[in-house]
């Protein structure tokens, strides 16, 4: 059987190539496509039972109906959100949904503080300037994050894994989440409400899914509870914080700094080479023209160990699926018949 995947970046192939031949050997055969899964490209899904897509591809309820009158009937998610996909309509079609519930979280938290740290030491802005030997300090001095407050928005496995290095930095940390973590707790971490974590932070970081009372959580009203020389890391999902209300903060002068891996309009977007078009999101352009701004594209999780970890959990789901078993990371099952 041909299983088909997409959205698979160029670093990603071989190690996903890895994880499936050392599962299955020649006994399915893995089709790797860079393109994303969207109601354009859905066709091509025709024939292929198990579809491994990426989070940025679009599943909604149209893409899911073409995908099952395809004869699809398994989808793997290689990510842990799964906001891309309409699980309703997927358990109306009967089709079996799973995503990889766990990674390393160090990918992502380190790769918050390496945001915070290059907008907070305008790390990018030297580095531009000593390309040109421009050797001046102007406009380069950022301070010191000992002593001041980290405020960390979602203590799951990566918030948890943040609040360590920020431990390790000597700040003093704020928390909000649904439940308290005792590892969180055990550091020192003092769990208040999202408007005093927003209006005592120097960096407020960010670690929760995006869901139905998360979308806009950084909205205008917690952005202009924020400190005006705060910082603000976003390496979750995009669609936590309202990208026109944060436009307006930047304008306005506010905000030390933003690190941004994610946003919300980035499908069709991040992932792909788009330096030879003219940019048509005008929120992401002006997004890029403020100097105190640092904007990746959703790469926080890519390291090695992490993608490896993606591939071989891929790998169990589509087993679990084969054997008629779901588990942890089964989002939608079949209803038995």
């Amino acid at each position: 059987m041909e299983i088909v995947a997409y959205g698979v970046q160029a670093d990603e192939e071989p190690l996903l190539r890895e994880a499936f031949d050392r599962a299955f050997g020649s006994g399915h055969e893995l089709r790797c496509l860079g393109l994303f899964l969207n109601r354009d490209t859905a066709p091509t899904a025709d024939s292929h039972e198990v579809v491994l897509c990426s989070v940025n591809d679009t599943l909604d309820a149209e893409v899911l109906r073409s995908l099952a009158q395809g004869g699809t009937r398994m989808i793997a998610q290689r990510a842990t959100g799964f906001n891309n996909i309409d699980l309703t309509v997927a358990q109306e079609l009967g089709l079996t949904v799973a995503r990889v519930s766990y990674y390393s979280p160090y990918s992502v938290a380190e790769f918050a503080w390496a945001l915070a740290l290059a907008v907070d030491r305008r790390i990018v802005r030297a580095a531009h300037r000593t390309r040109e030997f421009d050797f001046r300090l102007d406009g380069l001095m950022g301070r010191d994050l000992h002593g001041r407050t980290a405020g960390v928005v979602g203590t799951g496995k990566i918030g948890t894994a943040f609040a360590r290095i920020a431990h390790g930095f000597g700040m003093r940390l704020l928390g909000w989440d649904i439940t308290e973590n005792p590892d969180c707790l055990a550091l020192g971490m003092e769990y208040v409400a999202p408007e005093r974590l927003f209006g005592e932070a120097d960096l407020v970081s960010l670690h929760v899914p995006l869901l139905p009372n998360t979308h806009h959580l950084v909205d205008a009203e917690a952005l202009a509870l924020m400190k005006d020389d705060a910082i603000l890391v976003n390496s979750s999902r995009g669609g936590l914080v309202d990208t026109d209300a944060l436009l307006e903060t930047l304008r306005a002068g506010r905000l030390s700094g933003v690190g941004l891996d994610v946003y919300e309009e980035e499908a069709g977007l991040f992932f792909l080479d788009k330096s030879l078009e003219v940019m048509t999101d005008e929120r992401l352009a002006r997004l890029m023209t403020f100097n105190n701004v640092l904007v990746t594209s959703h790469q926080a999780y890519f390291t090695r160990d992490a993608v490896e970890q993606i591939a071989e959990t891929t790998v169990r789901n589509v087993e679990d699926y084969f054997a008629g078993r779901t588990g942890d990371n089964t989002l939608v099952r079949p209803e038995p018949a």
